[in-house]
């Protein structure tokens, strides 16, 4: 291949390869920068500037756009945020995500803060699975990282969000945090054991505002998965292509727990993922440098076709890896927040 390539036929598509030849088929769609959350390893405690509501992609928007990604491959969408519950009447986009036909699982990651409210509708407009980020099982540890005192909220949000059969699979996401995770690995063990949950825990990015990181603070996926095996014995799962986290299934019993090492295990080699922010800029990775404006041509009168070639022409340049772990890294102005989890 010498470049992007566009439709091979009016009725076949060309499927969205990068210029590395990943087929991509993955995109993340954040809803909105806003967060009822301040955690520490994401924002200072004041929060942040919110993006002025005309900036953020309408629904509509965001249904168009992702109606022309699935038209040329892309099968998974996960709503992000920011905290996507945060955005008024978010099951009305779902509605709208799930009745287009290339979709074969819309996802949401939540901070399950409003989770308890809105599980229902969620679950009725057609969302199929949600990730629920929970960094600590004890009230004032979670308090100490999120400056909210929100845990029973969130727990309860979970059990919400489990009671419906349609949404198939409810995950537990937990950072991984030197000097904070070590004390929590147990109780999410004890969780994930005792409701048959997937508790993944994932390594600490630079992409805090603050921008303190640094790769002493990563508590890594391997260490925590030592320091389960001092207790439990652990079975490994095939990792699916294109996957962030290597599972292990209890030998004993239900749940599982999952690993996302992106720092000390890259997984770009297989990346097919690609994300659109709130305010309708496409990057084609979590630290990219650069972003390709969509909003642009969308309220400028582009048709279609001409998005399609946009997204191409950005997709076909998408970076063969991260460089985390590499000299000259420079971590991306946006941070975490603002990108979309």
């Amino acid at each position: 291949m010498h470049g992007p390539q566009g439709s091979l036929h009016p009725m076949v598509r060309a499927p969205l390869v990068d210029g590395h030849g990943r087929k991509i088929e993955d995109l993340r769609v954040s809803v909105t920068d806003r967060c009822n959350f301040r955690c520490q390893y994401c924002m200072p405690a004041a929060g942040m500037p919110w993006l002025d509501r005309a900036e953020l992609l309408t629904y509509e928007e965001i249904a168009r756009l992702v109606r022309v990604l699935t038209e040329i491959g892309i099968e998974d969408v996960r709503l992000t945020g920011g905290e996507p519950l945060a955005r008024r009447d978010l099951p009305r986009l779902v509605s709208m995500l799930a009745g287009l036909p290339g979709i074969s699982d819309l996802s949401l990651t939540t901070n399950g803060y409003l989770l308890e409210r809105d599980a229902a509708e969620l679950a009725a407009a057609g969302i199929q699975r949600v990730n629920v980020s929970i960094d600590s099982l004890q009230r004032d540890r979670f308090f100490q990282i999120t400056r909210r005192d929100a845990l029973p909220q969130v727990l309860r949000g979970l059990e919400a969000v489990a009671r419906h059969p349609s949404i198939r699979r409810v995950k537990v996401n937990a950072l991984g945090i030197r000097g904070f995770t070590e004390e929590e690995i147990f109780p999410f063990c004890d969780l994930a054991r005792s409701t048959g949950l997937q508790v993944r825990f994932i390594e600490f990015m630079p992409l805090d505002a603050d921008r303190a990181w640094s790769e002493g603070q990563v508590l890594t996926g391997e260490e925590i998965r030592q320091a389960i095996e001092t207790r439990f014995e652990l079975v490994e799962a095939a990792r699916e292509p294109s996957a962030t986290a290597r599972v292990f299934s209890f030998a004993d019993g239900p749940g599982e727990i999952g690993f996302v090492n992106p720092v000390s295990e890259p997984f770009c080699a297989d990346c097919n993922r690609i994300r659109l922010t709130s305010d309708g800029k496409l990057r084609t990775c979590l630290f990219s440098l650069t972003e390709t404006d969509l909003r642009g041509p969308l309220r400028t009168g582009a048709g279609d076709e001409e998005i399609e070639d946009v997204i191409r022409a950005a997709v076909w340049r998408k970076e063969l890896k991260h460089r985390i772990n590499q000299s000259g890294f420079v971590q991306p102005e946006r941070t975490m927040s603002a990108i979309g989890g």
